[in-house]
C-alpha cells in the first residue's frame, strides 16, 4: 500500500455507519502504539479508500479527526504525515510548542514559552491565541481557486493593480458585506488592506492629516489594537465597558474625535453594543464635524444562540469606517482584510494605500474572489460555526464542572470565553502558574488601561474538545493556588 511504511488495515467487518471512527481508531492505536512514526506519509485519501473499499469521504473524516488531535498534519506538496509531537498520549494530545508571535488585534504579542516545564512529551494547551481552526483551513478549495486564477491570468492581472485592491474582490465584498452585515457600500468604497492592522493604521495617517491627535477605545480592549494605536497616535484614550457596551457618556467626556469599537462582540467582554448606546454613539459623532467612529467586526460571522447582530455601520455610513479581515474566518497568514470609510476619505487613504506599498497581493485577493463567488467562503463559515459551537459547549462545560466559582461571558457568539474570577483573585498571577502547568491563557488585567475585575480570557476555538476538562481543571488549580 502507498505511504511511507504503512501498516495492514482489516475492513471487512467494519459497519457502514462506523467506518471513520473505526479508521480513526486503527490509525491512532498505530501512532500511539509506534506503527506510524512521527514524519510517516499516509496514503492519499484516494488511494486508501480504494484499498480499504470506503467512500473517500471517510478517510478523508479519519485524517482531519486526527489532525484535530495534531497527530496528523496536512503539508502542501507532500500529503498527511504522522506529526512530531504525536507520541504523547492520544487522549491528551496537546498543540505542538507555541512559538514566538507577534501581536495579532486580539492579543498582546507576548512570547509563549518554548517548552513545557514537563518536557517536550507534555506540552502546552494553548488557550491564549486568539485564532480559528487552521488546520479547518478550505485548502482544496482555495488551491482550485489560485489554479482558475492563474489559468485565466491576463498580461494586465499579473502587472500593477489598484492600490485600492482587485476589483473584482472589491466588487463581491461590497455583495457579501451588505448580504451578511448590512453595510452599506458599492464596490469603489472598499480599500483592500493588510488585515485590520493595516486598516488602523491607514485611517491613523488619515486622522493625523486633519488634525486630530487622539483617539478613543475600549477598555479593556484588544492589546493589539492599542498597540497599534498607540504607535500612530500620541493619545489613545480608554473608555469603561458596561453590560451594554461602550459608555457613551463617558467617551463625551474624553478630547478625542475618534473611537474605536468592537459593537456585535465586543472583545473581550462579549456584550453587544445596545441599540440606545448605538444611536448615542452616532450623535456624538454628529456633533462635531470629522468625527469618526471606527468598527472593528473582527469576529461577527461567529454566533450560536443568538440572531446575528448587523454592523453599526448602515446607521451612520458617513460616520462610521467599517473593517475586518480573514483572520477569523480563515487565517492570519493570509493578511487580508478590508476598509469601508466615509465617503470624504476614500480617496486620500487610497493614496496612502499606494505610498505605504501599492497595495496587498492581487493573486490572493482574485481567489478570495472566487470564494465569495462561488459561495464556498460562506459554506466554510457554516461548518466553522458549527465546529465552533461544539468547542464552545465543551470549554463551558469544563468551567461549570472545574471552576463553578467563575461566571462565564461571552458565550452566545465569537471565539472565546471571559471567565470573571472572585475578588481578590490576581489574574496574572494565575496565568503565570497555570502556564507553569502546562496551559497558556491569558490575564484579563493584560488588557486594560485602567485597574478592574480580575479574569482569564480562554480562547477555545483551536483547541481539541477532549482538551477543556484537564485544561480548566488546571487553570483552577491555578485559581486556587493564588488565593
Amino acid at each position: 500500500m502507498p505511504g511511507d511504511g504503512f501498516l495492514l488495515l482489516d475492513s471487512t467487518a467494519v459497519p457502514r455507519g462506523r467506518r471513520a471512527d473505526w479508521l480513526a481508531g486503527e490509525l491512532r492505536a498505530a501512532i500511539a502504539g509506534g506503527a506510524l512514526r512521527a514524519g510517516s506519509r499516509l496514503p492519499a485519501t484516494r488511494v486508501l479508500a480504494g484499498e480499504l473499499g470506503f467512500a473517500r469521504n471517510t478517510v478523508a473524516e479519519a485524517y482531519r479527526r486526527l489532525a484535530e488531535e495534531a497527530l496528523v498534519e496536512p503539508r502542501v506538496g507532500v500529503g498527511t504525515v504522522v506529526a512530531a509531537s504525536s507520541a504523547r498520549s492520544t487522549r491528551a494530545a496537546a498543540p505542538r510548542t507555541a512559538r514566538p508571535r507577534s501581536a495579532s488585534s486580539r492579543g498582546d504579542g507576548r512570547v509563549a514559552p518554548a517548552h513545557s516545564p514537563q518536557g517536550p512529551a507534555h506540552e502546552p494547551i494553548d488557550l491564549a491565541a486568539g485564532l480559528p481552526e487552521l488546520t479547518a483551513f478550505p485548502r482544496a478549495a482555495w488551491l482550485r481557486a489560485e489554479r482558475e486564477v492563474l489559468a485565466e491570468a491576463s498580461r494586465r492581472t499579473l502587472g500593477y493593480q489598484d492600490p485600492a485592491g482587485a476589483p473584482a474582490l472589491r466588487e463581491a465584498l461590497s455583495a457579501w458585506l451588505a448580504r451578511s452585515r448590512g453595510v452599506v457600500t458599492e464596490p469603489g468604497g472598499v480599500i483592500v488592506t493588510a488585515g485590520v492592522t493595516g486598516a488602523l493604521a491607514l485611517l491613523a495617517g488619515a486622522l493625523l492629516g486633519e488634525g486630530h491627535d487622539s483617539v478613543a477605545l475600549e477598555d479593556p480592549g484588544a492589546t493589539g489594537n492599542r498597540r497599534i494605536l498607540e504607535y500612530w497616535m500620541p493619545r489613545v484614550e480608554p473608555v469603561p465597558v458596561d453590560a451594554d457596551g461602550l459608555v457613551v457618556e463617558e467617551l463625551r467626556r474624553r478630547d478625542a474625535d475618534a473611537v474605536l469599537v468592537t459593537p456585535a462582540h465586543q472583545y473581550p467582554s462579549g456584550v453587544v453594543l445596545a441599540p440606545g448606546r448605538r444611536r448615542e454613539l452616532v450623535a456624538w459623532a454628529d456633533e462635531r464635524a470629522r468625527r469618526l467612529i471606527v468598527e472593528d467586526d473582527y469576529d461577527a460571522e461567529y454566533r450560536y444562540d443568538r440572531r446575528p447582530v448587523r454592523a453599526l455601520q448602515p446607521l451612520a455610513p458617513e460616520r462610521v469606517a467599517y473593517t475586518s479581515s480573514l483572520s477569523k474566518t480563515l487565517a492570519p497568514a493570509l493578511r487580508l482584510g478590508w476598509l469601508v470609510p466615509p465617503t470624504r476619505l476614500v480617496e486620500q487613504l487610497v493614496e496612502r494605500q499606494w505610498a505605504s506599498g501599492l497595495g496587498s497581493p492581487a493573486l490572493p485577493q482574485l481567489a478570495l474572489a472566487r470564494l465569495l463567488d462561488s459561495g464556498a467562503l460562506e459554506r466554510h463559515l457554516r461548518a466553522m460555526r458549527a465546529r465552533h459551537r461544539l468547542r464552545r459547549d465543551a470549554a463551558v462545560a469544563a468551567v461549570r464542572a472545574q471552576l463553578p466559582e467563575a461566571r462565564v461571558h461571552g458565550v452566545a457568539a465569537g471565539l472565546h470565553l471571559l471567565l470573571e474570577l472572585p475578588g481578590g483573585v490576581d489574574d496574572a498571577r494565575v496565568a503565570a502558574a497555570a502556564r507553569e502547568l502546562g496551559v497558556l491563557v491569558q490575564p484579563l488585567s493584560v488588557q486594560r488601561h485602567r485597574p478592574g475585575p480580575p479574569g482569564l480570557i480562554v480562547h477555545y476555538a483551536a483547541t481539541h474538545p477532549a482538551r477543556f476538562e484537564r485544561a480548566i481543571a488546571t487553570i483552577a488549580r491555578a485559581v486556587r493556588g493564588a488565593r
